[in-house]
Parts: C-alpha cells; structure tokens; sequence
C-alpha cells in the first residue's frame, strides 16, 4: 500500500481547452496498470477541444453541471453525482454552462503504446458551444 501526496494543481494546456481549466492528477498512469484517473476544474464557458479516447472513458461529474457534446449533434446535460461513458472512438467534448463552474473525474485506460490514448482535434466553436448551452434550458 501507498500513500501519494496531492501533487500541484496544473492549468490544462490552450492548445487543448478553451477557457480557464485546471487538473489535479490522482493516478497517473502506472508502471503495471493502465488506470488514469485527474479531476478537471472548468470555469463558466471553458471546454475540452474535440477530443477521442481509444479505449472510451468515464466522467462522473462532483460539481455544478457539465455540458458534453458529440459530433452527430447529440447534447448532455449532466449534474453532479451524474457519470457520463464515452464508448472507445467516439468524437466528443465536454466543458462547464457559462454560469457555474463544473468538476468532473476523468477516468480512462491508457493505451498499450504507452499514452493516455487520446487524440485531440480541433476547437469547439463558439456556435457549436452556443447552441449546446441552449440544451440547459431544455432540461431545466
């Protein structure tokens, strides 16, 4: 058994995110498992790019309400306590409304090349992020 002291909490890449975004990692990935585990911090408005995962990925939302979005136009609408599965090569991203902020535990296997298995693509557009937020209302 192991007891792993909280390591610094990182601001995620621009290349990667629209927005204010923060991750502390939980498990990075170890030598023996493929287990990958951080909890991302989104202020109002902020989002992942357009992003897969080659072996899927689960997001269990802890705080305020997630937006996640996919490329055939479906909207989620998530609230904490909520998980969300993205199966293996689905193209989506995920991000806070523009009101509240948003924390979500993001956990995925690594892949067996020796990464965490995601491919980044391109920005999610201010219309494409408009148009989801819009789905807020819908479920309110």
């Amino acid at each position: 058994m192991n007891l792993d002291p909280k390591r610094s909490t990182i601001k995620a890449p621009a290349e990667r995110f629209t927005g204010d975004v923060y991750v502390d990692s939980i498990n990075p990935r170890r030598e023996g498992s493929k287990m990958i585990v951080s909890c991302v911090h989104f202020t109002p408005c902020a989002r992942t790019d357009w992003h897969f995962h080659v072996l899927g990925q689960t997001l269990h939302i802890t705080e305020g309400v997630a937006l996640l979005g996919t490329r055939d136009g479906q909207v989620i609408v998530a609230r904490a306590g909520d998980t969300i599965y993205t199966p293996p090569g689905e193209q989506h991203w995920h991000g806070a409304t523009p009101t509240d902020l948003m924390s979500h535990l993001a956990m995925l296997e690594g892949a067996d090349d020796g990464t965490d298995g995601t491919t980044w693509l391109e920005k999610v557009g201010d219309d494409e992020y408009a148009a989801a937020a819009a789905a807020i209302e819908r479920t309110a």
